[in-house]
């Protein structure tokens, strides 16, 4: 008796506990191999090649969003490190020993100018190995650190020896090569200076490794907010140094001692609000707090409204001095980009019709806009309070998007099974859904995005992360599907398709074509939901309808044609429903007329033969039916309508044309 063939479940388990004990990829892609040698059915063998491959892919998403929460509460305890100290030196070594950690590299360091020698010098270094490299010196515009100090903007190589972007001299090559360093990324550290000028380099930062390594935009954009809190650390560090140095030269004066105690009490007041106010701020990004939190902090410190907007003008927050929220409408977007770069070129508020405005910056993207509503002018300690305020909204902003986009990229995988493979599992795909937090048995609507890819799929995520849109986005046969909560009641299928062709276009900066369908819900439903949309999509684009929102249902016939055909009654009564009531009622013959005249190539003569009337009785009738459906009855477009519904209205069984 022969023993009965192996089981895949133990293999599936086994999945599950490597999952569970975080296991190496090879022990993961070691089952199915198992599984194989076991004699497990090719049946029951191909579902256990595809439970490694999925479980392949939640160990890459689990490991990333563990590097990601590393790196977010290793920048929450630089902010309460910066936060805390007070010595220029220990701010100097916590920036560059924090940098190392949040890019993980083999060393970083941090440069600054020296305002006597006219050029920059090597100030801290961690991990550094090189006495040669810890004594460099760099001129303006030499080499990478001189070109980003040159330039105020970041800048990275994957392989400093051989990038002729930056100026090389035998003293810089000397002390990379000797400390062995390839790849590197350096970053401005900026402060806005007197009113009418330009954002000030004070240092460069810099993380590197001895290996060839290619710096994301995120590790760009996580260096660049470190540097901004580091800008802010250094200069407060050195107003605190003035302020005693200034204490320490008043002692020995006599004359003027009162006068010159009142302004520095009057300036170290300021400083002890501003230090005060940035605590506090820090305080909401380390206690995990939301923009609006930030939001009605700074309008109660300022006594003034502060509104928050994304970079489509929508608000974000919108809260009075008293921590009241208040409603608050779009801004245009045109106007708040123009203004949000001129604050951004020089690195300052600025002061526009009767509002104040800072851009919120993650490197070099703009993420939204402070606007403060205030007329009167903001003095230096509350204009540099407002501006930090804009680094912490930014901090938050990017941590926000970081979360929602790991979040959004392992729904979009659940997204992208729906409409692969509706029938193998769509039990278990609605499992999947609801520990997601995506109920597939809701009703929703399902969007299809046409544009700039590269552009589109991080857009359709800004899309849903900064709006009261609530839905999820990934990538599909080359364009973007998203999934939206229909909601009760939601929008039209129609509607939801032109706001985010609007909404994505202004994102992406070119024209974005979408179609929708629905509401329709579980999971057959939307894969046919998604089959229709792509249909219309297609329609849109034949019919030149680029950068537009549809459904099937608004493009008359050709919805009907394209997509699934569920409402020919609904098309034959909205096109030919006067003609038919007509009929009815008096007991006439104008759907009839109709068809024969169309049926006859429009030839009254043909038509009256078959109708067996009198040529004037065609017309008559025809006249008639210009009284019922207008005068373009007989326009190319229309015409070809009333015969599309002519025929569906014979082919269901109504009266002989």
């Amino acid at each position: 008796m022969s023993e009965p063939p192996a089981s895949a479940a133990p293999h599936l388990r086994r999945l599950l506990d490597l999952l569970a004990d975080d296991a190496p990829a090879e022990a993961l892609g070691a089952v199915s191999s198992q599984a194989r040698a076991d004699g497990v059915p090719a049946g029951d063998l191909a579902e256990v090649e595809r439970a490694t491959a999925t479980a392949l892919r939640i160990r890459g998403a689990l490991r990333q969003h563990r590097r990601r929460e590393l790196q977010l509460t290793a920048l929450f305890d630089t902010a309460g490190d910066l936060a805390a100290s007070r010595d220029l030196d220990e701010v100097l070594n916590a920036i560059v020993r924090r940098a190392r950690m949040l890019l993980g590299t083999d060393t970083a360091y941090l440069t600054l100018p020296d305002e006597e020698a006219g050029d920059t010098y090597m100030r801290v270094t961690d991990g550094s190995v090189s006495v040669l490299f810890q004594r460099l010196r760099l001129e303006l515009g030499h080499g990478l650190g001189g070109l980003v100090a040159q330039t105020a903007s970041p800048y990275a190589t994957p392989d400093y020896r051989t990038d002729d972007r930056f100026h090389h001299t035998r003293n810089i090559n000397a002390g990379v090569l000797d400390e062995g360093l390839v790849a590197i990324l350096g970053v401005p550290l900026l402060l806005g200076s007197s009113r009418g000028g330009t954002g000030k380099v004070i240092g460069v930062l810099f993380a590197a490794d001895r290996a060839p390594r290619v710096f994301g935009p995120d590790e760009v954009a996580l260096l660049c907010s470190l540097a901004a809190h580091a800008a802010i650390a250094i200069d407060t560090a050195r107003a605190l140094d003035d302020t005693r140095s200034a204490l320490d030269e008043l002692a020995g004066a006599n004359a003027e001692l009162a006068e010159a105690n009142a302004a520095v009490r009057a300036h170290s007041a300021a400083m002890r609000r501003a230090e005060e106010s940035h605590d506090r701020l820090t305080d909401l990004v380390l206690r995990g707090r939301d923009v609006k939190d930030v939001a009605a902090a700074v309008a109660g410190l300022l006594d003034s409204p502060l509104t928050i907007h994304d970079p489509g003008g929508r608000p974000l927050a919108a809260v009075r001095p008293d921590g009241t929220d208040f409603a608050v409408d779009s801004m245009d977007a045109g106007w708040l980009a123009e203004t949000a770069e001129e604050s951004r070129t020089g690195a300052r508020a600025v002061h526009r019709d009767g509002r104040w405005i800072c851009a919120v910056l993650a490197g070099r993207e703009l993420m939204a806009g402070l606007v403060l509503h205030r007329r009167r002018q903001l003095d230096d300690s509350d204009r540099r309070l407002f501006e930090r305020a804009s680094v912490v909204t930014g901090l938050l902003l990017l941590l926000r998007r970081t979360v929602a986009e790991t979040e959004n990229r392992i729904r979009g995988e659940l997204i992208t099974d729906l409409l692969t493979d509706t029938d193998r599992d769509p039990a278990g795909l609605a499992e999947r859904g609801r520990r997601l937090g995506i109920d597939l048995d809701r009703p929703h609507l399902l969007l299809v995005a046409e544009g700039t890819r590269e552009r589109l799929v991080p857009a359709a995520m800004r899309y849903l992360f900064g709006g009261e849109i609530h839905g999820v986005s990934a990538e599909h046969h080359g364009n973007v599907v998203l999934l939206i909560d229909a909601g009760d009641p939601g929008p039209a299928a129609g509607d939801a398709a032109r706001a985010a062709a609007a909404q994505l276009g202004q994102l992406v900066q070119a024209p974005v074509t979408v179609a929708a369908t629905g509401p329709a819900r579980g999971a057959r439903e939307l894969a046919s939901a998604y089959a229709e949309a792509a249909r219309c999509l297609r329609a849109l684009r034949v019919l030149g309808r680029t950068g537009e929102g549809a459904c099937v249902e608004e493009l008359g016939f050709l919805g009907v044609v394209l997509g699934n055909a569920q409402d020919v009654d609904g098309f034959v009564s909205a096109t030919l429903g006067p003609l038919l009531e007509y009929d009815a009622r008096r007991g006439t013959h104008l759907v009839r007329t109709l068809g024969a005249y169309f049926g006859s190539g429009g030839s009254l003569i043909r038509a009256k033969d078959e109708l067996h009337v009198h040529v004037n009785t065609v017309v008559q009738r025809l006249d008639r039916v210009q009284v019922l459906l207008g005068r373009d009855w007989n326009e190319p477009g229309r015409a070809l309508e009333l015969q599309l519904a002519l025929r569906l209205h014979a082919l269901a069984g109504g009266r002989e044309q």
